[in-house]
């Protein structure tokens, strides 16, 4: 069986991730998406547990896949879950240099592969970070094509006013 792992904060996930994660299950027997905690990106919007809640009802059509999270290396992780190859989403050309570099890495330390998916221009303008930022500062209902359902639904239920009025 082909495994496949899709690491990454998710934080929150968006329809990027989704199209990342709907190749992926096209190409492997096996999809693992696994959120984590990433540190350098400062506190999160939603916790490890609500992002695993959120990911699983945004890809509930696809039966090749699961969500685990982690708080270790990835290379461990993909190990542990008997994963050949991780996948990563690239957006825009800067992505790459360093998603590069981490999957060369991962290849030297522990000989684990890495697949690149291009997002479509469509979603290539998504980040985590602004979809944040717009439901923060009430712009919710304005984000309501960069992300699915069920993270709409949260990021309303999170900020309440985030309904495209302004906040005082």
């Amino acid at each position: 069986m082909r495994t496949a792992l899709f690491p990454g904060s998710f934080d929150p996930f968006h329809n990027g991730h989704l199209e990342v994660v709907e190749a992926a299950s096209k190409l492997f027997d096996r999809v693992v998406v696994a959120p984590m905690r990433n540190t350098q990106k400062g506190a999160p919007l939603f916790d490890v547990d609500e992002r695993m809640a959120m990911i699983a009802d945004s890809v509930a059509h696809l039966d090749n896949v699961e969500i685990s999270s982690f708080s270790s290396l990835v290379v461990d992780l993909a190990r542990h879950l008997g994963a050949n190859v991780i996948v990563k989403g690239l957006r825009v050309a800067s992505d790459a240099e360093s998603e590069l570099q981490q999957a060369q890495m991962n290849k030297k330390v522990a000989g684990i592969e890495t697949l690149f998916i291009p997002c479509s221009s469509e979603y290539s303008f998504i980040a985590s970070k602004y979809v944040r930022d717009f439901a923060h500062y009430g712009g919710a209902s304005r984000i309501r094509g960069t992300v699915p359902a069920p993270v709409m639904e949260r990021l309303v239920a999170k900020f309440p006013t985030a309904n495209g009025a302004s906040r005082s």
